[in-house]
């Protein structure tokens, strides 16, 4: 806070990098009115601070060990309903979206916006309780991605996962009692069912639908 004034807009601010975290802090802390009144580098600890200090929004992450940011949007959303939440992420795919909105996020930004929208935003959410940028919001009405559960069987899944871990047939095939051979099939099918043609694309898809971290 750089004038004498009292901040008008408190933030409680979530993500498990202490860099990224000290980065996003230092804006904040820059924007006239504003204070970053508490800092947490997960959902647990997020609604821990959430029984003493009562922000006016909270800005979070969405992958982050333990609770991740759509659970603690959940939970905010029904125990501190005054709280507003603002979810800020390097997700930018439409079940990612719609996901955080259906859990309660009024807000959605993007880690690679340019720097004065985290303004606009803080400031949008405080003074008409939403914000979504133009490519967020033309997410918002596209239709969803099928379910990976509505897509895959519970062994593609499994495999999928592990190729998106970056191990090799062998190594999938050891863990899950199958053979190379088996383990490319399950790879060749899991690919036709998601419209996908290499190993990248696989892993961006189980990163985006959260079944590992990015």
């Amino acid at each position: 806070m750089k004038s004498n004034e009292s901040p008008s807009i408190r933030i409680v601010l979530v993500d498990d990098h202490d860099l990224v975290r000290s980065g996003i802090e230092s804006l904040l802390s820059s924007i006239p009115g504003v204070e970053v009144v508490a800092e947490a580098r997960d959902g647990a600890e997020l609604l821990q601070i959430l029984q003493t200090v009562r922000p006016d929004i909270v800005i979070t992450d969405i992958s982050m060990p333990g609770m991740d940011g759509y659970t603690a949007a959940s939970r905010i959303q029904a125990e501190f309903p005054d709280v507003r939440v603002v979810i800020l992420s390097g997700h930018d795919s439409v079940d990612a979206v719609k996901k955080a909105v259906a859990s309660g996020a009024c807000g959605y930004l993007r880690k690679d916006a340019p720097r004065f929208e985290l303004e606009m935003a803080v400031r949008s959410v405080m003074h008409t309780g939403s914000y979504f940028g133009n490519g967020v919001a033309q997410m918002l009405l596209q239709p969803a991605e099928p379910e990976v559960d509505a897509l895959l069987t519970d062994r593609q899944r499994e495999v999928l996962v592990m190729i998106a871990q970056g191990k090799s047939a062998k190594e999938i095939g050891y863990e899950l009692g199958l053979s190379s051979k088996t383990v490319d099939v399950h790879r060749a099918k899991i690919m036709e069912r998601l419209g996908l043609n290499d190993i990248a694309s696989l892993t961006r898809y189980a990163v985006r639908k959260g079944l590992v971290k990015d």
